[in-house]
């Protein structure tokens, strides 16, 4: 990755359930024992989705566990989080999800120059043929590199 960059979490099942049509690189409104936890890579987001709602996008189902270091100002960790997004974007984005099968999934999550980033997925759902193709090729690509690298020695 870039510099300057550094990765929390990624979402490798999203990549595997659904196809991904364009990426959004966001920030997200946080509070500051959410922040610690994010450090720590305290967070769970299998199930979690984006929804546009009255011109702002909220992440939803995303955990983020409590700082046991923080007393009686600890966070609520199943709150709904607030993503930061230009407008054109936003509208952008509610014009393709409005569309049929489309969803917002967050891909990835990262520190960027101090700052908590989220990758935000516009994705559309596999079919389980769709998935047996794509296993289908990764296994092909494996064995071409491993041919590749034994005709090497």
């Amino acid at each position: 990755m870039a510099e300057g960059i550094k990765t929390i979490a990624q979402n490798r099942k999203a990549r595997h359930d659904y196809t991904i049509d364009e990426t959004y690189e966001c920030g997200i409104e946080l509070l500051g024992t959410e922040v610690k936890s994010f450090r720590d890579g305290k967070i769970s987001f299998p199930d979690s989705w984006a929804e546009v709602v009255a011109g702002e996008v909220w992440l939803r189902s995303l955990v983020v566990a409590e700082n046991p270091f923080s007393s009686v100002f600890n966070h609520d960790p199943e709150r709904k989080k607030r993503l930061l997004l230009h407008k054109e974007e936003i509208k952008r984005i509610n014009r393709k999800v409005e569309e049929k099968g489309f969803t917002l999934i967050p891909l990835s999550f990262y520190f960027k120059r101090g700052r908590v980033k989220v990758e935000l997925g516009l994705c559309k759902g596999k079919k389980a043929y769709d998935k047996r193709a794509g296993i289908r090729e990764k296994d092909l690509k494996r064995d071409i590199e491993r041919e590749f690298r034994h005709g090497l020695r």
